[in-house]
């Protein structure tokens, strides 16, 4: 489907919602300079160094950055420099076509979620909930050195099927050191959790669940089928924010159609003082509906972060917290 990156190939980077390239320039270049030692070229895309206040430009605009970069034959992987919250404004204006004639890795995470789950839905073409440029690589030691491993593992090599995700040993979600390194974040001891038993094997399908609330019900999400794994994960949200988005897949009848749900790393999670976890609410809205679920998984805003392959099937076995993939995309 798609050949290894190897030295020398060409990465498109694009700002798909906020200014990273303005706002977190430090961090940015960092990740891009982290890129680059890898030994790729990187094209920058067209609203590199630009701002609109609260986003890169206009969604025309944006879109237009994304599909420069999807129509030209020399890019093998399009990262976005980092998410934010208006990418759901770009999926009218995007080229799907150009994406399904000429197929790209496609990565992100977070607001990126709806340009993912909109060019697998227009296309059914495998992404990548995944790193990007700043919030991922511009990351410092030791964390980052973890997820540029998985990166090489997954990207850079043919991939060894069925594949187990390793579990990092440490992790973190302090906000600090975005710019520059001040002092050490703090490594906690890292597991996942089993919040209900079982295996299941199903397409992968999900992403960043705040995300989803802007786009759900459209022509650009798509279609849950019976039996599909869902990925969900999200960032600095109380559990009242928790419950109204588990609640609305509950109501589209999502959780009726999946075989299991994996859960990413909440960060910075404001319990607003109840001591329940996203699961807790989670198993709530579920109203005793067993499936394997597994929590705290590594591949969300948290790092180090492991990319997921929407689209294709993957196993959980929440009993032994594993989660396996079964088919590869690297041809």
């Amino acid at each position: 489907m798609f050949p290894p990156l190897k030295k020398g190939d060409t990465i498109g980077i694009y700002s798909p919602s906020k200014p990273a390239t303005t706002i977190a320039k430090a961090r940015y270049e960092r990740g891009k300079e982290r890129l680059q030692a890898l030994g790729f070229t990187i094209i920058e895309g067209s609203l590199t160094g630009k701002e609109d206040f609260y986003r890169s430009g206009t969604p025309k605009d944006r879109a237009e950055e994304l599909n420069a970069l999807l129509r030209d034959p020399h890019i093998k992987m399009i990262l976005p420099t980092m998410g934010g919250t208006n990418a759901n404004s770009m999926l009218p204006y995007l080229d799907y076509e150009a994406f399904k004639q000429n197929p790209k890795i496609l990565i992100g995470l977070s607001d990126v979620t709806a340009i993912l789950l909109a060019m697998y839905a227009k296309t059914g073409v495998p992404v990548f909930y995944g790193p990007s440029v700043a919030s991922t690589f511009g990351e410092f030691p030791p964390f980052v050195h973890s997820t540029e491993q998985y990166f090489k593992d997954l990207f850079l090599h043919s991939l060894s099927i069925p594949y187990t995700m390793p579990i990092p040993p440490i992790w973190t979600d302090d906000r600090l050191n975005w710019l520059e390194k001040t002092t050490k974040k703090t490594q906690h001891h890292n597991s996942w959790i089993t919040v209900q038993p079982g295996i299941a094997e199903g397409r992968l399908i999900g992403g960043n669940i705040n995300t989803m609330y802007g786009f759900i019900g459209t022509p650009y999400f798509p279609h849950i089928n019976e039996g599909d794994i869902l990925l969900l994960e999200d960032t600095s949200k109380t559990i009242a924010v928790v419950e109204k988005n588990f609640a609305m897949l509950k109501l589209h009848g999502i959780f009726d159609k999946a075989s299991a749900i994996i859960l990413g790393k909440h960060e910075q999670y404001d319990d607003l003082g109840t001591g329940r976890k996203p699961y807790d609410v989670l198993l709530e809205q579920l109203d005793g509906r067993t499936m394997p679920i597994i929590a705290d998984v590594d591949c969300c805003h948290t790092h180090p972060l492991h990319a997921m392959p929407i689209g294709l099937r993957v196993s959980v076995n929440a009993t032994s917290k594993e989660i396996t993939f079964l088919e590869t995309w690297i041809s």
